[in-house]
């Protein structure tokens, strides 16, 4: 049983990419970022919903 490759994670970790830079524009103190962080954060929570339940 070996190790699983990175390609095999990857629909893991965009979900959490997205959301990680959607948190560092939400604290970035401009409005236009907070908004674009906000619903980066969003978009990353439903994906990653969305990719739980496969």
């Amino acid at each position: 049983m070996g190790l699983p490759s990175y390609s095999e994670y990857w629909n893991e970790l965009e979900p959490a990419v997205v959301i990680l830079v959607g948190f560092l524009l939400f604290v970035f103190p401009e409005p236009a970022t907070s908004a674009l962080g906000a619903g980066l954060m969003l978009l990353g929570a439903s994906w990653w919903f969305y990719e739980w339940g496969r």
